[in-house]
């Protein structure tokens, strides 16, 4: 072989791994978004069936979603008291 045909190999493999890398880091991104949001409206779903026989609800929107599933159990709490000191 050629070394022209290596050196063109070894350009096209890392133009590759490029490609890949511009790919793969967004939709890990949104892998993880997506996930926080089902999170979220699980312990959001949970927390409403518990605290349904007490009046209290909070809405399943984006904000409130995201919220509770980045922030998990301690943004599900941020959220009972925003409920409770807005209304």
């Amino acid at each position: 072989m050629e070394w022209t045909t290596i050196l063109l190999g070894l350009v096209g493999l890392c133009g590759l791994y490029l490609i890949g890398i511009f790919i793969v880091k967004p939709l890990k991104f949104i892998f993880k978004l997506v996930m926080y949001l089902v999170i979220g409206a699980l312990l959001l779903i949970f927390f409403n069936l518990i605290s349904s026989h007490f009046g209290i609800h909070i809405p399943l929107n984006p904000f409130t979603l995201i919220t509770a599933g980045v922030l998990q159990v301690p943004g599900v709490i941020l959220l009972l008291l925003m409920e409770y000191m807005l209304f």
